[in-house]
């Protein structure tokens, strides 16, 4: 379906807009780079794009991957990207019967967003855990995406590998600035809603003291799992694509404040994200499996390395030799 003139008029100047960005600004650092630094495959343009969806997959996944963490759900994560994956096969089931030319990332939007507001719902309204619901909500999915595949006799199995899995290659200038929207878009919510969302993540009961609405919150931080999941997968695979908002923040894990361990998530993430690109791209290795293994490998160089470390030293010396590592202050405050 061509766009109306009125969609032209508003997406062609925000289109034309981003490719001088990712030619002539992002392009031209990238290059050089490499002739700085002698690393070729920065001169590619899908290694650009690869780059540069790596860097905002590293910003946010533990801008939500943080709370989700602290408040014990982090599995929500993985049951919203079964759901997604879901979501892929009913856009690729409807364009194979229908022929509706329908985008399997809009439907998997849609869909990701519904079952975010589901479990949601199930949780306060059902008489379910918040585990098992989770469960039946991604068991579900999973399920619903495997039939729509074998009710096509396999016809749809090649083209949802690429989300399975991810792909380098794939991964389009539409790609990108579908992640690069997102980024922007989950950064300023987070940003506008730090505080509530804090406090509802540390303390609910005091938040509702507060008049602070944890039911919405919660709804809030669910769509915004539900974003992040959908727009990261066609690089990190559907099955992978949760590894990214847990695994950074689990690594920092300890930090002094609350925002000083979100900041900390966001690093560790990014050189997990780059470095794990770079080793795909280097050794013909799916991108997804290496940018998780590699953020596994920085998690046990930090875990098992910190050991080694005196306590006092790694605490800023405050915090003697043998006690626990400090949690993160609920108030995102740092210390004098």
């Amino acid at each position: 379906m061509s766009p109306t003139p009125l969609q032209s008029a508003v997406t062609d100047p925000i289109s034309g807009a981003f490719d001088w960005f990712l030619v002539e600004v992002w392009g031209r650092l990238l290059a050089e780079l490499s002739g700085a630094l002698g690393v070729g495959m920065l001169e590619y343009p899908f290694m650009q794009r690869a780059y540069l969806a790596a860097i905002c997959i590293g910003i946010i996944g533990p801008l939500v991957g943080a709370f989700l963490v602290h408040r014990e759900i982090s599995m929500i994560a993985d049951t919203l990207a079964h759901t997604a994956f879901a979501g892929v096969a009913v856009g690729l089931f409807l364009n194979s019967v229908l022929e509706l030319g329908l985008s399997p990332i809009g439907t998997a939007f849609v869909v990701a967003v519904a079952t975010a507001l589901l479990v949601e719902l199930l949780v306060q309204h059902g008489d379910v855990t918040t585990d098992t619901s989770l469960a039946m909500v991604l068991t579900g999915g999973f399920a619903l995406g495997s039939v729509l595949i074998s009710a096509t006799e396999g016809g749809i199995a090649v083209g949802i590998n690429a989300y399975l899995f991810g792909s380098l290659a794939t991964v389009s200038k539409a790609n990108v600035g579908l992640l690069v929207v997102m980024t922007l878009l989950v950064s300023v919510v987070v940003a506008i809603s730090y505080r509530p969302l804090l406090y509802v993540t540390f303390d609910p009961t005091a938040a509702r003291v507060a008049g602070i609405s944890v039911a919405w919150f919660n709804r809030l931080m669910t769509v915004l799992t539900a974003l992040v999941v959908v727009s990261a997968m066609q690089i990190m695979g559907v099955i992978l694509v949760a590894a990214l908002l847990v695994i950074p923040v689990a690594t920092v894990d300890g930090a002094r404040s609350f925002r000083r361990s979100l900041l900390a998530g966001v690093v560790a993430a990014e050189i997990g994200a780059v470095l794990g690109i770079s080793i795909a791209y280097q050794y013909r290795l799916a991108a997804g499996g290496t940018i998780v293994l590699t953020a596994i490998g920085l998690y046990l160089v930090v875990r098992v390395g910190g050991r080694f470390v005196p306590r006092r030293l790694a605490a800023g010396g405050t915090t003697p030799a043998g006690d626990r590592t400090p949690q993160p202050k609920a108030d995102g405050g740092d210390e004098d």
